[in-house]
């Protein structure tokens, strides 16, 4: 049994559909919305990605799935992939049991080689093309 595509489109591999709406969960109070917005917003930049310092358990998250898109768009190789992912794990482990001076100090010092680890890879991947 074939399904139908809609009148006025073409016949092709089925879409999905996402239906993008107002968000079900209530406003915060004294935050007003407009009727109609989807919670989504726009943030304004030049088109260039600054690159944070590493000093947190999110930014070197952020770092991981940075890896993990390089990956899929063939930009790294599994090998430069697995690397990163070894050292992020090594770095949680660390912000764990970040309460003594030597585990401090080790920290930095892993999270400044995942840097120049990042900076590297960065620097593999092609220049992005400029939309005019």
């Amino acid at each position: 049994m074939s399904r139908r595509p809609p009148k006025g489109s073409k016949p092709g591999p089925e879409q999905l559909e996402l239906p993008f709406g107002p968000p079900r969960v209530a406003p915060v109070k004294g935050q007003g919305r407009r009727p109609g917005a989807t919670g989504l917003r726009l943030i304004q930049g030049g088109g260039e990605s600054k690159q944070e310092r590493l000093e947190s358990r999110e930014s070197v998250v952020r770092v991981l799935l940075e890896a993990g898109v390089d990956l899929l768009l063939r930009r790294i190789s599994a090998e430069r992939a697995e690397e990163i992912e070894s050292r992020v794990d090594r770095l949680l482990t660390l912000f764990d049991g970040a309460e003594s001076e030597d585990n401090r100090s080790q920290l930095r010092t892993e999270l400044d080689e995942l840097e120049r680890l990042m900076t590297e890879t960065r620097g593999l991947r092609p220049p992005r093309r400029r939309s005019v």
